[in-house]
């Protein structure tokens, strides 16, 4: 074991002489993948790093959402809505609880993380917020989609809302999913 010790001192390592078996043990855990990732990170270092991503992708899909649900929130008060055809006062509850169930994912990391903070499951606390994230997501498009589909047919009154909307729906799906899943797919195909 001293020559042990001797030999990783003399490589330069500056892990302590009685941590050298716990080294060890890491890189044996590498090994299985579960010491560290590519960067060099323990899992407990990746799950901190993106845990911190992950917050900063979420303040600015929040934002979005709640000024956009806040609004929808004021339209059923005004005196113009009273008016609108039953199937357009539909699509605005449709639109209202959509906007409210991405509100409620989008949000839903903040309160996981509070809950099982300090509870040492971090990694899965991540695994579990990107996957809100990602419903939030989702709704907040189908959120998105109803609105402009409301807004275009009270405004236009015109058989092209539909097609104008499916425009931007296919915009929402080429931006916000199928470019990334392309360079993920593409980058990382040697993974």
């Amino acid at each position: 074991m001293a020559d042990h010790a001797q030999a990783a001192s003399d490589d330069g390592d500056k892990t302590p002489v009685a941590d050298q078996g716990h080294a060890h043990d890491e890189g044996h855990a590498h090994d299985q993948g579960h010491a560290h990732d590519g960067r060099g990170e323990s899992p407990e270092e990746r799950a901190d790093r993106q845990w911190q991503e992950l917050v900063q992708e979420i303040r600015v899909a929040q934002t979005g959402v709640q000024i956009l649900f806040g609004f929808l929130l004021t339209v059923v008060f005004t005196p113009l809505f009273h008016g609108l055809p039953s199937i357009d006062k539909t699509i605005y509850i449709v639109t209202v609880v959509l906007g409210s169930l991405a509100t409620g994912a989008l949000i839903a990391p903040v309160a996981f993380h509070r809950i099982v903070s300090g509870r040492r499951i971090k990694p899965q606390a991540v695994a579990w917020a990107s996957r809100l994230t990602f419903v939030g997501l989702v709704l907040l498009l189908a959120t998105l989609v109803t609105a402009l589909l409301l807004v275009l047919r009270v405004a236009t009154h015109n058989m092209l809302a539909p097609w104008i909307v499916a425009g931007v729906f296919l915009w929402f799906l080429v931006c916000w999913f199928l470019l990334p899943l392309w360079a993920r797919f593409r980058y990382t195909s040697e993974d």
